[in-house]
């Protein structure tokens, strides 16, 4: 597997005490269940290592984790700034009808019509629901509402259907 096909995961924020244990900005829901997940593929612009996850917990309202081979603040230190990343193959099977963000990045979008919109570039939680970023001939930001604007989702096809008015 390349590294390219990764799930960024979280990020390393501080350090937490003299032992090596590192402070993690977490992107999973709920936050600290990114402590199942080991090992992690750090990545730091062009640096890179796997690294395995020996413990961790909530520490207030901080998750913080103890890594392999990481046994001081300096060592800690180092490592602030470095992304986390995962492989898909870690990640638990999604339930029928549930869909892992980045299953669905990549994905073409079309109307119920047929009328192409582009591609899905992101997803975004804006409070209310959450939002499909698709790319095409300009960007749309498409309402995630299943049975409502998301119609129907293929992974095999690569595919998203919706009923959106292409001209909004």
């Amino acid at each position: 597997m390349s590294e390219q096909d990764y799930i960024k995961v979280g990020r390393v924020s501080g350090v937490f005490g003299v032992k090596g244990w590192v402070k993690v900005f977490s992107f999973t829901d709920d936050r600290e269940n990114i402590l199942g997940f080991s090992p992690w593929l750090l990545k730091k612009d062009s640096d890179s290592r796997l690294i395995k996850v020996v413990d961790g917990m909530l520490q207030g309202k901080a998750i913080v984790a103890r890594l392999d081979g990481i046994n001081d603040r300096d060592q800690a230190a180092g490592l602030m700034g470095w992304d986390i990343f995962i492989s898909p193959e870690q990640l638990p099977k999604a339930a029928e009808g549930e869909y892992y963000w980045s299953d669905l990045i990549g994905l073409h979008v079309e109307t119920i019509e047929g009328v192409s919109l582009g591609v899905v570039d992101s997803l975004l939680e804006t409070g209310a629901n959450d939002v499909v970023i698709v790319h095409g001939e300009r960007e749309r930001v498409i309402p995630f509402l299943q049975g409502q604007t998301i119609i129907k989702i293929d992974l095999e096809t690569g595919k998203m259907i919706v009923d959106w008015d292409p001209e909004f």
